[in-house]
């Protein structure tokens, strides 16, 4: 009985860790291709604005960070850099500089979402025409599946 038990034990474990393992590695098995040189140059040479994106905003957080340049328009967002891995990120434009998922929450009301993000690379994210860039300073990657922060950027 003690061995059935034990069994049983190291399955449920085994088949936990898997789908842990299956829930982090799909997105980077299914992402889509980052954006070339040719997609983000004329993107970043007409910003009107830049930003970072800092790895260190995430206090070390090894799940959930990004890192890179952050260029607008009045008609597109391009990303130049890395993101980590993960499912369900979305792309918000908030009023003003957020740098955790506390302030996030908080600002999320008053924040736009300006697309999806399914590569953890370089990007080009269109703006829809009604999109007032200058009504917003900063550019937000939230993790819309598991509420996580992931990234901000203020660019102006």
């Amino acid at each position: 009985m003690k061995q059935a038990g034990i069994r049983i034990g190291t399955h449920a474990i085994a088949l936990a860790l898997g789908f842990a393992l299956g829930i982090y590695a799909l997105p980077i098995l299914t992402a889509e291709r980052g954006a070339s040189e040719t997609e983000l140059r004329p993107v970043a040479d007409r910003a009107l604005y830049t930003g970072r994106f800092e790895r260190s905003l995430t206090r070390g957080d090894p799940l959930h960070w990004t890192d890179g340049k952050l260029s607008v328009t009045r008609a597109a967002l391009a990303f130049e850099g890395r993101v980590a891995p993960g499912p369900d990120y979305k792309l918000y434009l908030v009023p003003g500089f957020v740098a955790s998922k506390e302030a996030f929450l908080a600002a999320k009301p008053h924040a736009r979402r300006v697309g999806e993000l399914k590569t953890f690379g370089d990007f080009v994210a269109p703006l829809a025409a009604d999109v007032d860039i200058d009504a917003y300073t900063t550019v937000v990657i939230w993790c819309e599946r598991f509420s996580q922060f992931i990234g901000a950027a203020q660019y102006r």
